[in-house]
């Protein structure tokens, strides 16, 4: 089974509608899978300390745009647990900390450790491989080490442990192709709008 993961949208229509066309471009019968910050907080950890009682349209980055993106499965990100937090709302209280799918577990992240230098510490990983987001970085680690990809070419997966950081949909529009039957990680990346110079 093929799935088409991606994570840290963080509210950005844009970002996010390129990417669900890429994927649907690239692999139309992958199963689309979130990793979590989906939305993006507009109170900063600090402050989400001693706020209470917020509307959710004060709280969270919000468009009906992008809401009518959101027609996949995903995993909780720590942006819904402080909208969630900040407003007393249980909104995204039925997404899951953590998803299995074949051969694989899917979270988002700031549920690790991460050393000073955002490496993640995935010794307590019991999974054989691990899909999450959270640091908007890309990487590809096998067993604890991180490893060189190449966007589009596929990493054919052995019995070892692999952590896979799908990067960011925000900003860099990545994504991950998974294919649970062939075992192998694909790296992707839709293009980016060309900036006009005026």
């Amino acid at each position: 089974m093929k799935y088409a993961l991606i994570g840290d949208l963080h509210s950005c229509f844009e970002d996010t509608n390129a990417v669900l066309q890429h994927i649907n471009q690239t692999a139309e019968d992958a199963t689309i899978i979130g990793l979590g910050d989906l939305f993006e907080c507009k109170i900063g950890k600090k402050r989400a300390k001693n706020i209470r009682g917020l509307a959710f349209e004060e709280a969270a980055e919000h468009s009906e745009h992008f809401s009518n993106l959101l027609q996949f499965p995903s995993v909780r990100g720590n942006q819904e647990e402080r909208i969630m937090q900040v407003t007393g709302l249980r909104t995204f209280h039925e997404l899951p900390e953590i998803l299995k799918i074949d051969g694989a577990h899917i979270i988002h992240g700031h549920q690790f450790k991460w050393s000073l230098d955002w490496k993640p510490l995935l010794t307590d990983a019991k999974q054989s491989v691990f899909f999450f987001g959270h640091s908007h970085d890309s990487a590809f680690y096998k067993k604890g080490k991180r490893k060189s990809f190449t966007y589009g070419k596929p990493i054919q997966l052995k019995q070892k442990k692999y952590g896979v950081n799908v990067g960011a949909v925000i900003g860099s529009r990545e994504w991950c192709l998974y294919d649970s039957t062939a075992r192998t990680v694909t790296f992707m990346k839709a293009k980016q709008m060309k900036k006009h110079s005026s």
